[in-house]
């Protein structure tokens, strides 16, 4: 493993500023003081930033040389909704907020890369430091897209990075193509007609119409897309009803559904409406159909999946760059690589031994109120960062 010595030097430090962020989670868009530890920071560097992106966003920009080339570099800043059952010394100190994903640590491999560029600056470009917010469902990438994120920072790929539990610490993963999928939700209103539970022939229970929907619904991923294209149709809840002896006048169905690709994702809207809408018209029941489109699959660019392999590979062999099994779960990252060429890879976060006494009982997975980083990946995702950088810059464009 080739890890860099000033990285290393200054991991100690890094890692108390992680630990800083963990104990201080923020939300979607409520990232303030987030972004105030990260601007300082990089301002006392001597990295010029750039803040308002996508509301809470913080851009660094480290240049060096007269080249006009430029490579892009994301980290996620934001938190999740949940209460932290760990009681080590850097728990969340903000009731039902934790960072249960690691982007505490993502946060702090960008700032550890981000220091030894601006010191060293072994490279002839630009390397932009985003630091984007929202991405654990608020759409923090499509926002600063929408501020101006490419025309601001001009740049000719975007590369990111996440942990991932279970996987040893120095192994990274990454694959071409499809890796995470489509997020959506729906949401389908039945409307009847409410009843006596003894007289259910005066009224139009939606009961047993949301029961023949939903099973309905399963036949669009085995009987109407290829068999060979992944799809998901997960509905999750199902609310209707107040009392025992009453038919309700309505019933309502939430869920999701995940796919690789756009055109499985059209078909299976397209079905849902005309089963939903038919099934409700068979039983002379309403129906109101709503979908909604979240985050599009990510999609991971040939070239810079290929670059980011070699340049992985040197820095821990590539017997130690594995090939990323695909998901099912979501990542908006998926908002940049459709506008830029990129490459979302993984690195190993361990098995949990690394937590500090006073943790939680669950396993160290990601969304898990035990959940917490790995600090040793620190100088690993580091010093990767700033070879590829590096190495992007130099090579042939």
């Amino acid at each position: 493993m080739q890890l860099i010595e000033s990285i290393l030097a200054d991991a100690a430090v890094i890692a108390a500023m992680r630990r800083d962020i963990h104990a201080h989670p923020e939300l979607c868009f409520q990232e303030e003081r987030t972004a105030d530890v990260i601007a300082k920071a990089l301002t006392d560097w001597g990295i010029p930033i750039h803040r308002g992106l996508g509301k809470t966003g913080v851009v660094g920009i480290v240049k060096n040389g007269s080249s006009a080339r430029a490579v892009g570099l994301r980290a996620d800043i934001d938190a999740l909704p949940m209460t932290e059952h760990n009681h080590f010394a850097h728990a969340s100190t903000y009731a039902g907020k934790m960072h249960a994903c690691g982007h505490d640590g993502h946060t702090a491999m960008l700032l550890a890369a981000a220091r030894h560029l601006a010191k060293h600056r072994n490279f002839d470009g630009t390397v932009y430091l985003v630091f984007q917010p929202a991405e654990e469902g608020g759409g923090g990438a499509r926002e600063m897209m929408r501020d101006g994120l490419f025309e601001k920072f001009p740049m000719e790929a975007i590369f990111g990075i996440h942990n991932w539990p279970g996987m040893q610490v120095g192994q990274f993963a990454l694959k071409s193509g499809p890796v995470m999928a489509g997020s959506n939700e729906f949401k389908i209103t039945i409307r009847g007609r409410g009843a006596h539970a003894a007289l259910p022939h005066l009224g139009t229970d939606p009961v047993p119409i949301a029961c023949q929907m939903v099973q309905a619904f399963q036949t669009i991923v085995t009987r109407d897309k290829r068999p060979i294209d992944t799809a998901v149709i997960s509905v999750t809840m199902i609310h209707a009803g107040e009392a025992t002896n009453v038919v309700p006048e309505s019933c309502e169905i939430q869920g999701t559904v995940r796919t690789f690709t756009t055109e499985v994702l059209d078909l299976i809207e397209r079905r849902m409406q005309r089963i939903a809408q038919s099934t409700c018209a068979a039983f002379e029941a309403g129906c109101d159909f709503e979908f909604r489109r979240n985050y599009p699959p990510t999609v991971n660019h040939a070239a810079e999946t290929e670059f980011a392999r070699g340049l992985l590979g040197e820095v821990v062999g590539p017997e130690n760059v594995l090939e990323f099994e695909p998901t099912m779960g979501s990542e908006d990252f998926s908002y940049f690589l459709q506008e830029k060429p990129g490459c979302y890879f993984l690195i190993g976060n361990g098995d949990g031994s690394h937590r500090d006494g006073g943790h939680g009982l669950g396993p160290c997975m990601l969304h898990n109120p035990s959940y917490d980083f790995n600090d040793e990946l620190i100088p690993l995702g580091a010093t990767a960062w700033v070879r590829l950088a590096e190495k992007w810059l130099a090579a042939p464009r």
